[in-house]
């Protein structure tokens, strides 16, 4: 059965609480873009959004987090990876914000991150167009080239077999949207909002994914932190059918993730 996973920034959107969400994105309208992983169907990120869009809009400025002008580059590759994933994450946040110098900034420590994981040419043209997109406050197009800088990003680690970054960054992605998404659902309780946390299969694969990482990746301290943190956040968004996600449980999943992020954003390893 093809199973719906939120990856990358796809997966780390939020929604308005006060909203009606659907249980589940349609997949069988997913566009060709979607990917088919380990029988996970895995939509682009700006499809996510488009979903999310007719929910309405939270105070999305609350939400972001204010990014250094200039990002520091960790010495780990691992580590590199996640920081990337939560430096894109936080690239859709300041779209939905409409904050043109955060987004600007985005744009720049994107390039620096991915030439740091060897991969900046795939992603120099789309940081550009970034930063022009912001500029022109053209923020449909900022969020194309959003999704164009994961894809190529993941894409090109894949051919340079780097598989195992290329899940970090989906990881380290996802783990600053469901901040976010916490946050938002947190600051106005509703159970359909709630809902949008119910993705236990997603938890399931990234865990399998960490689990099968490399010995010199799953070495670094970060990483085993990020683990343990993907297994204490899945009981409490894997409620069982016709229960619901409790306003403890959100918070608690916004705490994890939080921490997390925290740590994989800390200018020293």
């Amino acid at each position: 059965m093809r199973k719906l996973l939120f990856a990358s920034m796809a997966i780390a959107a939020s929604t308005p609480a006060w909203a009606e969400p659907p249980q589940k994105i349609d997949v069988s309208n997913l566009p060709a873009a979607a990917k088919m992983i380990d029988e996970v169907v895995v939509p682009v990120p700006s499809e996510v959004f488009n979903v999310l869009d007719k929910l309405g809009k939270p105070r999305w400025e609350d939400v972001l987090r204010p990014t250094e002008k200039s990002v520091a580059v960790p010495s780990e590759a691992a580590h590199t990876a996640l920081r990337l994933g939560t430096v894109i994450a936080e690239g859709f946040i300041a779209v939905e914000a409409e904050n043109t110098e955060e987004v600007k900034k985005i744009g720049t420590s994107v390039q620096k991150l991915a030439k740091a994981l060897n991969v900046e040419k795939q992603v120099v043209k789309h940081a550009n167009a970034i930063i022009a997109g912001a500029n022109q406050k053209d923020w449909p197009s900022v969020r194309q080239e959003l999704d164009n800088t994961m894809r190529d990003v993941k894409e090109a680690m894949t051919n340079l077999d780097s598989e195992a970054l290329s899940q970090l960054v989906s990881i380290g992605g996802w783990l600053r949207g469901t901040e976010a998404l916490a946050t938002v659902v947190s600051s106005g309780f509703t159970k359909d909002g709630a809902e949008l946390l119910h993705q236990p299969v997603l938890l399931d694969y990234f865990e399998r994914k960490l689990s099968a990482m490399p010995p010199k990746y799953k070495s670094l301290p970060l990483l085993t932190d990020v683990q343990r943190g993907v297994l204490e956040i899945r009981p409490l968004v894997g409620v069982e059918d016709g229960t619901q996600i409790s306003p403890k449980s959100v918070q608690e999943v916004g705490t994890v993730a939080g921490r997390l992020t925290n740590a994989i954003n800390l200018k020293s390893n």
